[in-house]
């Protein structure tokens, strides 16, 4: 059986976890998310902890368990706590302010970037340098994260660009240094 698909969930209590049809629904103090179930695969939700079961050995069935049971355990954290992912501008320059719900960064380029604000996700800015998002779903905070470094990733030579809060760029050494 795989190992992270026969783990336990366990809900706390202000959260809720409903199976109708053939989607998983998780309801929280900060919202509600939903799920399509992966075929071959069982949920049950007994009290406050959920489990999942397969109904066949089959390669995409055990890769869809463990998958399944990750996703579930990510709604039930996100709706009762939140992800948070915070960016860092690096460079001299380098900033970023609040454009109503969005945001408008000034990076380098000849033109101001501005970043239009994503349903589910929202922007906080701490100073002139500094990005928190926060979301329920962790795929989508992700992935505005990712969209927003992508913008002006940390360059090798001199480490500008934005970059995760906890992300360290590993300088090259120039051309005068390699002697």
């Amino acid at each position: 059986m795989s190992k992270i698909g026969k783990k336990i969930i366990s809900i706390p209590s202000q959260v809720t976890v409903s199976v109708v049809g053939e989607e998983i629904i998780t309801r929280g103090p900060k919202g509600e998310l939903k799920l399509s179930l992966l075929p071959n695969i069982e949920v049950k939700v007994e009290g406050n902890e959920v489990s999942l079961s397969r109904k066949n050995d089959l390669k995409q069935t055990k890769a869809n368990h463990g998958l399944l049971r990750s996703l579930i355990a990510n709604n039930v954290f996100g709706v009762s706590e939140a992800y948070k992912k915070t960016l860092k501008l690096v460079g001299t320059g380098y900033r970023v302010n609040s454009k109503g719900a969005g945001l408008s960064m000034t990076l380098g380029f000849s033109h101001v970037v501005d970043v239009e604000a994503v349903a589910g996700v929202t922007f906080k800015v701490e100073g002139n340098d500094t990005i928190h998002i926060e979301g329920i779903d962790k795929q989508l905070v992700g992935q505005v994260a990712a969209n927003i470094r992508g913008l002006r990733p940390p360059e090798p030579y001199l480490g500008k660009g934005i970059r995760y809060s906890d992300e360290v760029v590993k300088k090259k050494p120039g051309k005068a240094a390699t002697k």
